[in-house]
């Protein structure tokens, strides 16, 4: 072995692809190494989402982490930066739940409509295939956000999603 942990390859061997679909639309893809019935322990238990959620370059940190996930619960994520006197609060209702093969949830933090996410889990051999959705409620409303930057679901927060799958502490579930 060439002296990297596990979880360095894994952060290698695995890349996020973002497509813009359609007007409205943006698909992100990753593989992560784990069933998937582990995979979406990671995005529905509030213990392990503040483990991976914020990209830590980002330098944001949770203040809280609510998730009621089951279809037509909420959820609400609060941060901190220091660049922000004010913290930043993300939330929104949960429209469909499928444990272990799909999450749907509305984000309704923005002034307009908000996106709509829908998130796909398909387990072959021990890895979980992860398709994001994200549809916006108009071409300008995705425009904005691309123009921006700020696109979500970056390869580092998935590389710490990698870690998190990697490590004890992710066993939350495992039978």
């Amino acid at each position: 072995m060439d002296g990297r942990k596990d979880s360095e390859i894994n952060a290698t061997k695995y890349g996020t692809t973002v497509e813009r679909k359609s007007e409205r639309e943006l698909v992100v893809t990753r593989t992560f190494n784990g069933p998937a019935h582990i995979v979406f322990d990671a995005w529905t238990k509030p213990e392990l989402i503040k483990r991976w959620w914020v990209p830590k370059s980002f330098g944001a940190s949770f203040l809280s982490c609510e998730a009621d996930v089951r279809t037509e619960g909420t959820y609400r994520f609060v941060f901190s930066h220091p660049s922000s006197e004010q913290p930043m609060a993300f939330f929104g209702r949960y429209v469909e739940v499928i444990p272990g093969s799909r999450l749907v949830w509305t984000n309704e933090e923005g002034d307009e409509d908000g996106s709509v996410t829908t998130v796909t889990f398909e387990e072959t051999g021990g890895e979980t295939h992860v398709v994001i959705l994200e549809l916006y409620p108009s071409k300008k409303a995705l425009d904005d956000v691309m123009a921006t930057g700020s696109i979500s679901w970056s390869g580092e927060q998935f590389e710490q999603l990698d870690q998190l799958l990697d490590s004890p502490g992710a066993s939350v579930g495992r039978p």
